[in-house]
């Protein structure tokens, strides 16, 4: 038997007085450099603000995640991709929406945009409108069940390969499953067709350079 389902569904919203910053790009793009950096000038000019990253790596889910991200355990592609959106509920109900809901800032480290990119490519394996709309719905993106707000503003960091093989190799921790050059590649066709299909959503920032200079244009285009 065959269902017919059919809906119209916009994106949540912040409706909260506090602002949702995220950064995204694949590993060695620099977001969590550049988390730090906004943290650091909000906190500068008086503002309160929360420094948090997706997944995290502490907590019930967060450890399994970790270890399956460091090769230590071994779960199916779209089990991992679960554990991600599991995490997820937690983190905003523990730290983002709070923090919203008291005025401050969240800056975080990767949102549920990248269960679009990285969900594709462990399940689906190519980018387009259907393989897209599948994983907005099945991670709780666009659902009529649950749904996780969207950032005020989502930054896509953008480097060159090079420069993410480079900034990985110097990185002391162990390294990741889609920290390999292949990977990485196809991770940024992801991205590049996200920041595509979802331009009025995503905002594209020059990544190279000085980590000065790159904060100064993240901050250039923030309004708080």
């Amino acid at each position: 038997m065959k269902y017919h389902v059919e809906l119209d569904i916009d994106l949540k919203r912040n409706s909260y007085p506090g602002r949702y910053i995220a950064l995204e790009g694949i590993d060695g793009s620099g977001k969590t450099t550049q988390a730090e950096k906004l943290a650091e000038y909000f906190r500068s000019i008086g503002k309160k603000a929360v420094l948090t990253r997706e997944p995290r790596k502490e907590g019930v889910i967060g450890d399994i995640v970790q270890q399956v991200l460091t090769g230590k355990t071994k779960v199916p592609p779209a089990a991992l991709q679960y554990l991600f959106s599991t995490d997820r509920v937690l983190h905003h109900e523990e730290i983002i929406e709070p923090a919203l809901k008291a005025g401050k800032i969240v800056i975080s480290d990767r949102c549920f945009w990248s269960a679009v990119v990285y969900g594709i490519l462990d399940r689906l394996g190519k980018y387009d409108r259907e393989s897209t709309d599948f994983l907005l719905i099945s991670q709780s993106i666009l659902s009529m069940y649950h749904q996780f707000m969207v950032p005020d503003y989502t930054f896509l960091l953008k480097v060159t390969l090079d420069s993410a093989v480079s900034r990985i190799s110097q990185k002391d921790d162990v390294k990741e499953i889609y920290e390999d050059k292949e990977k990485l590649r196809k991770v940024n066709d992801g991205y590049d067709w996200l920041a595509s299909e979802f331009a009025s959503e995503i905002i594209v920032v020059d990544g190279e350079g000085a980590v000065e200079e790159v904060a100064k244009r993240l901050i250039s285009k923030i309004k708080i």
